[in-house]
């Protein structure tokens, strides 16, 4: 770790008040205990609908009053994305959520559930997870220290565009934000320009001109006012917006006894209703782009649907076999090719290529 890094840590530990792992994570002789939570993306209703109120009012209600919490979303809370699994790992968050998209520049095989083009629907995505998590589970808690508490999911990832497109084929030159080197395969593959741009300079690109497209979630972009400048949504998903949340292992360890069996046993409703959230917003935000009246929010945009046609599947197939998945490998190495072969390319009958 370098200096400047170093530093880092030490003022997000005073900025977050979340201490060292030697102060009051367990306070096992205190009659009560609050932890301090660094959940997921502010603004989103898996944030807003389930995990703050599951940590600042349901854990207080299952306890009766013996556990309480206090959460903060990780994009509000100072932390780098990029650093949340470091930060776990060191016990500065003891309690964190990471997602998959940003740790996986660094750990690449942790890409490996969400490349782009390999889950086309829901059911798709929770066999690939299914057949990856006893994996990922045991490597974020030997490599890193860090207990898997749950997989968290955001809305599907979709093409928002400025002027009409009637297929993917349409892309052809045109500059499409993107937000990982995997979702950048898929455009390249298509003959777009893939521009990386955060999610915060989403409408300033598009203002600017510097982008025409946006992949981006379904509601979320939406949410930020996507509807207002775009007039095209293609509604095949590219990716999805995997996060893992996740405890310090020593962390989770001092906890009290009551206090981790009654987190194993509710987390996991809690994944599951992030889970059907998810999927109700993954449809919810296409009525809401379009205008229709299933919308129950107030953004009711105008929007042109593009359905996936059979050519669309047929690119997305090959694109993510001769692009996606060869180029993830090469990130990768050779263990990753074993890792696919034994996980998810075994659920879906995909062989991966011998990295070149």
């Amino acid at each position: 770790m370098n200096t400047h890094t170093a530093a880092s840590l030490c003022t997000l530990a005073l900025l977050l008040g979340l201490g060292g792992m030697s102060r009051a994570w367990a306070e096992a002789s205190t009659a009560t205990q609050k932890l301090r939570i660094v959940g997921g993306l502010a603004g989103l209703n898996q944030y807003t609908r389930n995990e703050e109120p599951f940590w600042t009012k349901e854990l207080q209600r299952l306890s009766q009053g013996r556990y309480t919490a206090e959460i903060a979303p990780f994009d509000r809370a100072g932390v780098p994305g990029s650093e949340m699994l470091r930060l776990i790992q060191l016990g500065v968050v003891p309690f964190g959520t990471a997602l998959l998209s940003n740790i996986s520049a660094q750990y690449p095989e942790y890409a490996a559930p969400d490349l782009a083009g390999l889950n086309p629907d829901m059911a798709t995505l929770k066999k690939t997870l299914a057949a990856f998590r006893p994996y990922l589970e045991k490597s974020l808690r030997e490599r890193h220290g860090v207990e898997v508490l749950a997989v968290y999911v955001y809305p599907a990832q979709v093409l928002f565009c400025k002027r009409a497109l009637a297929s993917l084929a349409d892309l052809q030159g045109r500059r499409v934000r993107v937000s990982s080197a995997t979702q950048a395969d898929f455009m390249g593959a298509l003959g777009a320009i893939p521009v990386l741009v955060g999610f915060a300079q989403i409408l300033p690109n598009m203002a600017s001109g510097n982008t025409e497209c946006a992949i981006t979630g379904i509601m979320s972009g939406n949410l930020l006012g996507l509807h207002e400048v775009t007039t095209h949504v293609h509604t095949l998903p590219l990716t999805w917006g995997l996060a893992v949340f996740g405890a310090n292992a020593a962390a989770w360890e001092t906890l009290p006894g009551d206090l981790r069996a009654l987190l194993s046993h509710e987390i996991p409703k809690l994944e599951i209703a992030i889970w059907n959230e998810s999927e109700r917003e993954t449809a919810e935000g296409l009525a809401c782009n379009r205008g229709q009246p299933q919308c129950t929010t107030t953004r009711k945009g105008n929007m042109t649907e593009v359905a996936r046609s059979p050519e669309d599947e047929r690119r997305r197939k090959e694109i993510f076999g001769d692009t996606v998945l060869p180029r993830w490998l090469q990130r990768c190495n050779q263990r990753c090719k074993e890792l696919w072969d034994q996980t998810i390319g075994r659920a879906h009958g995909i062989v991966a290529p011998a990295p070149k």
